[in-house]
């Protein structure tokens, strides 16, 4: 195992968060880097090694997404993991639209933060392209059954499970049913991961 530390950057403003999150990490063995707003990153961004980013979504002056659209502005391409509250997951959708990799809801368990981080890492690593994530991903979709992509779209959307029931005319309990189904067909265990996969086929397509 390499001896380099892998490198996170914590944007909180909440400094309890920041306290506890930098010790997950760092009894972990990540080099961990901490920020209390969006500002304060971006004055250092370009100078930043690469590493993750984890990202609050709900900050005051520039909240996450804001922060986000900078970096991508600045063509920085960390891997961004936002960190959310209970019900946030429409901002935590549109942040993955906007190239963010994974969302987590707080308070979160050791072991949710650790499988994040490493799947940004993996994703950092990648040599692949966009196209063929994108064919990937398309190919994997095509398990799906026309409703379970409908449900799958529905999420992509940042929708609630009612909201998708009453568009499909169906009852909530069946949109559940089908989101466990296509979870399964995709051999993803998070709704995030569900999700890279809809959005790389999404840029796939457009490309």
């Amino acid at each position: 195992m390499s001896d380099i530390q892998k490198v996170v950057y914590v944007v909180d403003d909440d400094e309890a968060v920041r306290r506890s999150v930098g010790f997950m990490l760092k009894t972990s063995g990540y080099a961990v880097h901490s920020f209390a707003n969006g500002a304060d990153l971006l004055k250092q961004a370009k100078t930043l090694e690469p590493g993750c980013l984890l990202l609050d979504i709900r900050m005051p002056g520039m909240d996450g997404l804001q922060v986000q659209d900078a970096l991508n502005e600045r063509g920085i391409r960390f891997p961004v993991i936002i960190m959310t509250g209970h019900g946030d997951v429409p901002l935590s959708v549109r942040a993955m639209k906007a190239g963010a990799i994974d969302f987590i809801e707080k308070p979160f368990p050791k072991e949710a933060l650790i499988d994040a981080v490493e799947t940004a890492y993996s994703i950092l690593n990648q040599s692949g392209s966009v196209e063929s994530r994108g064919r990937d991903a398309s190919l994997r979709l095509r398990a799906l059954s026309p409703r379970e992509r409908e449900v799958l779209d529905g999420l992509a959307k940042g929708l609630p499970n009612k909201t998708i029931a009453y568009d499909l005319g169906i009852s909530a309990r069946t949109v559940e049913i089908h989101r466990a189904n296509l979870m399964s067909k995709l051999q993803v265990r998070s709704l995030s991961e569900a999700l890279r996969l809809a959005f790389a086929a999404q840029d796939s397509a457009s490309s």
